[in-house]
């Protein structure tokens, strides 16, 4: 021990020694001459020789301000089991009068050591390289950081002995780039035990280093170097020896991390995880048992036994067959809680269609309950009550639709004038929307424009003249009655505005001219754009327009007869969903209307089922007569929904029906034909019948030589 502090003062002598006479020259005649040129000179010299001057380090104050970030280097908790305790450096006494000089300056306060501490009792080690300017307490509060405990709970010795946390490690005699070893150990290891964050075999952060480097000629620099332990052993791939040093080099693959491939983008799998080699081991475990019996000196009761008698012997056959039985069983309940269902689902179906039909016509309801429970006077007091009940429930609903027209009349008004100056649009090849503005849409923007300028209130009396005069030459280019009535009009306003007649007393007359106005623009013959298309009619079949269009037939039905196509809808909407799902390109049912199912089913087929001749129209519908072929009204049956399944089971009719049933229905579907046959459209997919009669069937005749003769048509090629 003492040859070696011997060794190191002997060591720092010879550098002071190197250091004076590097700094001073001595000339002849014994006078000193400092060197001028400041290039030569060690860096770092002036500073050591300010450090001797003042006797205190530079970097001792500015330790203090370094007390949050106190590890220079990167640190590393490094786990080892081993508990021995390393050679300590020696004290500071022994150090300054080693030395023989003050404490180096900012540059030595800020070079790093490596310090070990050994945490006590488990053992373990963490390695951190640390400022030796700093002191124990920046230490602690590093440490205590990494292990995650309190810092007043650590407690830090040196050789056994405590240390002072207010001294650093360059006065507890650590060197630059050098090592130390301390031991640490927790006031409280019930509540703050000293353990690593990770076990040992998980541990692979890396150890640190500081190793001084040689730039340039005489010129120095301290490098911090991280030393990375993996987890398993690196394979040696080879190198080289220099054959003048007989220095070893290793391949680079051996000192550094390997090569990461570039990410295709693809997950890739090797071999083994696509092929898989199964292999099947039968094996019997051994199954022991024992049973206990009473015997001599072995009582064992017999409370719990049961006497089991054996039953009759059954057959493989009469296990197969009792299975067969309850699978029919199951199949059975599940085809009757089928039906169930679908007669549940029916009935539903019904009922809906039935109360829809008792609100639409509940005063025919209510009128056949009361002729036929009611006689005489009473009869025609409730009869009486029924038609001023039915006037009051009218009255009402037309007061309703006055209360809403009035309110929305203006925004319907707009609506109506937008809709008719509107352009008309299209869709091109590419998506675009394409407008187009024709003289009749010009035509009505002109009228909608000049209407909603007839209606304007805040304007002066000669823009109300211009305008008065604007309309007046617009109308005039119609004779009429209408457009009599709009000039009369507009030239008695303009008279009494000539006459400074208030605003006020002619609202009513202006009211007047805006509605005749509204009038002229309605009528087609003056606003061509007013003319319905061809969408607003609802044609049938047989293209045969009725002349009125869509609103014109329901008003008529309000006001008149009242017609009930409720069931026909039903009907048709039923027909359609059927075969769409038979058949995605079913057409006919889709060029039917109402109507020509209201005909269908009363004209053709008389309201009744085909084959038991129910009459209740909301359970009947139409089906194919030959499923095999499309749907069309000659190629229909109308039966009842409860007949309708056992129907389409069956393959040929021709077989499962009578030649009576099948001449009737043929003769349906011949009217059909004929009511059809005009219809354009309908025509497209008509069969023709005598195209179909009259094939001519070749039949093998047998003649008296026995041979087989063949009868050809007349005037076909032999």
């Amino acid at each position: 021990m003492s040859e070696r502090r011997e060794n190191e003062e002997q060591e720092v002598k010879e550098d002071e020694e190197k250091e004076e006479d590097t700094d001073t020259n001595v000339e002849p005649g014994g006078n000193t001459v400092e060197q001028p040129a400041e290039d030569d000179r060690e860096p770092g010299r002036e500073e050591r020789r300010e450090s001797r001057k003042t006797g205190r380090p530079q970097a001792a104050e500015e330790a203090e301000s370094d007390l949050q970030d106190g590890l220079i280097g990167p640190g590393n908790t490094d786990v080892g089991n081993s508990a021995a305790i390393a050679e300590t450096q020696a004290d500071l006494s022994h150090d300054a009068e080693r030395l023989g000089e003050p404490q180096r300056t900012e540059h030595v306060g800020n070079s790093t050591a490596t310090v070990k501490v050994v945490l006590v009792p488990e053992g373990h080690v963490m390695t951190v390289a640390f400022a030796i300017g700093l002191s124990i307490a920046q230490l602690k509060l590093h440490l205590a950081n990494e292990l995650r405990v309190p810092a007043d709970v650590l407690h830090i010795f040196l050789d056994g002995r405590a240390v002072d946390e207010q001294q650093s490690l360059m006065e507890l005699g650590v060197r630059p780039n050098g090592s130390t070893r301390m031991e640490m150990s927790s006031i409280d290891p019930d509540s703050h035990p000293l353990r690593p964050l990770r076990p040992p075999e998980q541990d692979n952060m890396p150890d640190v280093i500081t190793v001084r480097v040689q730039t340039e000629e005489n010129m120095f620099r301290e490098v911090v170097v991280e030393i990375e332990r993996p987890p398993q052993q690196k394979a040696f791939l080879g190198g080289f020896k220099h054959r003048l040093t007989g220095a070893q080099y290793h391949h680079a693959a051996v000192q550094t991390l390997p090569k990461r491939r570039a990410d295709k983008g693809v997950v890739l799998f090797s071999r083994n995880t696509q092929t898989v080699e199964l292999q099947s081991e039968a094996q019997q475990c051994p199954l022991d048992a024992s049973t206990q019996m009473t015997g001599i000196g072995c009582y064992v009761s017999c409370m719990d036994d049961k006497l089991v008698a054996p039953g009759n012997y059954i057959t493989a056959d009469q296990y197969h067959e009792e299975r067969l039985r309850a699978r029919l069983r199951m199949d059975r309940d599940r085809r009757l809680v089928w039906l169930e269902l679908q007669e549940r689902k029916r009935r539903e179906e019904k009922e809906e269609q039935l109360k829809d039909r008792r609100r639409r016509w509940w005063r025919s309801e209510e009128e056949q309950q009361i002729n036929s429970s009611l006689r005489g006077a009473e009869r025609k007091a409730a009869l009486c009550f029924l038609l001023e009940t039915e006037t009051q429930l009218i009255a009402a609903i037309g007061h309703h639709r006055i209360a809403v027209q009035n309110n929305n009349y203006d925004k319907v008004v707009r609506n109506l004038l937008d809709k008719s100056a509107a352009p008309h649009q299209w869709r091109a090849a590419d998506g675009r929307l394409i407008e187009m503005d024709s003289e009749h849409t010009v035509r009505a923007g002109e009228l909608r424009d000049l209407y909603n300028t007839i209606n304007l209130n805040s304007e002066s009396q000669e823009e109300r003249l211009e305008h008065l005069l604007t309309l007046r030459h617009t109308v005039k280019e119609h004779e009429c009655q209408l457009t009599r009535d709009i000039v009369d009009l507009s030239d008695r306003e303009a008279d009494l505005m000539t006459r400074q007649v208030k605003v006020a007393s002619l609202q009513g007359l202006r009211k007047r001219i805006s509605t005749l106005f509204l009038q002229f623009i309605k009528t087609p013959a003056f606003n061509p754009e007013r003319y319905l298309q061809s969408s607003d009619f609802s044609p049938t079949a047989g293209a045969r327009l009725s002349g009125r269009c869509r609103d014109c037939t329901g008003l008529d039905n309000i006001a008149r007869s009242r017609d009930d196509f409720s069931c026909y809808r039903n009907i048709l909407r039923r027909l359609r969903s059927d075969e769409m799902r038979l058949n995605q390109e079913a057409k006919i049912p889709f060029l039917l209307q109402v109507e020509d199912v209201r005909y269908l089913v009363e004209v053709l087929w008389a309201s009744r089922s085909a084959l038991h001749g129910s009459s209740d129209l909301y359970s009947l519908v139409f089906v194919r007569w030959e499923k095999r072929r499309v749907w069309s009204p000659w190629n229909c049956i109308l039966l009842s929904k409860e007949e309708t399944s056992a129907h389409l089971e069956v393959d040929d009719v021709h077989k499962a029906y009578e030649v009576t049933f099948l001449r009737r229905i043929d003769h349906k579907h011949m009217l059909a034909r004929r009511h059809f046959s005009s219809v354009p459209v309908m025509a497209e997919h008509l069969e023709s019948p005598a195209a179909l009669g009259n094939q001519l069937v070749s039949k093998p005749v047998t003649m008296a030589t026995g041979k087989p003769t063949i009868h050809t048509p007349a005037g076909s090629a032999h």
